[in-house]
């Protein structure tokens, strides 16, 4: 087994056996270095709009929620904020009074937030406490909100329904988990009444928001291997879905997309990933397990391109955004590759810390969260 895949699971994993944890320390000095910047000729630049900072998102990976005109944001020390959407500024800021693992979801007029102990926060945007509730294990993602019901995905791989009047469960979603399987963040994506969500083993599921009823299961990639570490082929990042289909990708598996309706197998192809996959018009852009960023014709499956040059700098998942594919790295660099053919076209420096998850989409530009808390509007041009 390779150094990348052990490095990756290292930082991901809930690992059984000391064994396992011994010998990976042992070949840690193996682990390839990752890429240096090198220069290149800019061919668009980055514009910072605005800049805040809103404490340590800690070992989770929190994102912000958008509404109409504000930004809500979270950090582990527990503190939830309001911000003004054109500019930055606070509107208020609250205490959940818990460790937020799992934040920030937005929608039907609630801000979500989850904690490292199963807690689950809904607040009105002016910032008053809706409800609170416990659910199975720690939430480690954003909770989504959606035709009368809350999201909630746990650490033991359930996915519960919650009241949105209350927080009361209506309905679980849950199946046999693995003995050693990858951490998961990623939450659940819903579209036209429907999760979707991928688990352990390769497999993805579509979930009615309403009743929590089963449309259809089906298998992204199998595990395969010898042993229990080479087998992990867990889906751990969110999938991506449009009107016809939903794509998906697995760790040391394959990627492939399905059609929505009744989950049926449109293509499949091996590769590897970590971190997740953006869709926009004709192709699938994924940052794989090494780091670097692959384009795919959605259609197919077949490659359009690749950029290496990113290779092992823990880069993010990607975002498409207008000629541009945009992702972070773990010295909280932001870079835009040209959407046609891969290369770079512009980068800039955050804060020094690493940038986790995709950027978000945010009037015209992006909206970037990095570990240690700086929160920054750009936009690109």
């Amino acid at each position: 087994m390779n150094m990348t895949r052990l490095a990756a699971i290292a930082l991901l994993a809930m690992l059984t056996g000391c064994s396992t944890i011994s010998d990976w320390f042992d070949s840690k000095k193996n682990t390839p270095e990752p890429a240096k910047l090198v220069d290149f000729k800019p061919r668009a630049a980055f514009e910072v709009r605005w800049h805040e900072s809103i404490g340590d998102m800690g070992n989770g990976e929190l994102t912000p929620a958008l509404t109409q005109d504000a930004v809500f944001v979270a950090n582990a020390e527990g503190k939830v904020f309001r911000l003004q959407r054109s500019n930055g500024k606070q509107v208020w800021k609250i205490d959940s009074g818990f460790t937020i693992s799992g934040g920030v979801g937005a929608g039907d007029g609630l801000v979500l937030v989850g904690g490292d102990k199963g807690e689950v926060a809904a607040y009105d945007e002016d910032g008053k406490l809706r409800w609170k509730t416990t659910v199975s294990s720690e939430v480690l993602s954003a909770p989504q909100a959606a035709d009368g019901m809350v999201v909630v995905r746990t650490g033991d791989g359930h996915v519960a329904g919650l009241s949105e009047t209350d927080g009361k469960r209506q309905w679980l979603y849950e199946r046999p988990t693995p003995a050693l399987i990858v951490r998961n963040h990623a939450p659940v994506v819903i579209s036209h009444g429907v999760a979707f969500a991928g688990f352990a083993a390769g497999k993805l599921a579509a979930i009615a928001v309403s009743n929590g009823s089963v449309r259809w299961e089906t298998t992204v990639s199998q595990p395969r291997g010898s042993t229990e570490l080479e087998r992990i082929s867990d889906i751990v990042s969110m999938p991506v879905v449009d009107d016809q289909q939903v794509c998906a990708v697995s760790f040391q598996g394959r990627v492939g997309c399905f059609d929505a309706a009744q989950g049926s197998s449109l293509w499949s192809r091996d590769l590897s990933s970590d971190k997740g996959l953006t869709m926009l018009r004709r192709n699938l852009y994924v940052t794989d397990a090494q780091g670097s960023i692959q384009a795919l014709d959605k259609s197919s499956g077949s490659s359009v391109w690749k950029n290496d040059q990113l290779f092992m700098r823990e880069t993010s998942a990607p975002v498409a955004l207008g000629d541009f594919v945009v992702v972070g790295d773990f010295e909280g660099y932001l870079h835009a590759l040209s959407r046609n053919d891969g290369a770079m076209m512009a980068r800039i420096d955050t804060d020094g810390s690493p940038i986790l998850t995709a950027p978000l989409e945010m009037d015209g530009g992006l909206l970037v969260q990095t570990q240690n808390g700086g929160l920054y509007s750009v936009a690109i041009h």
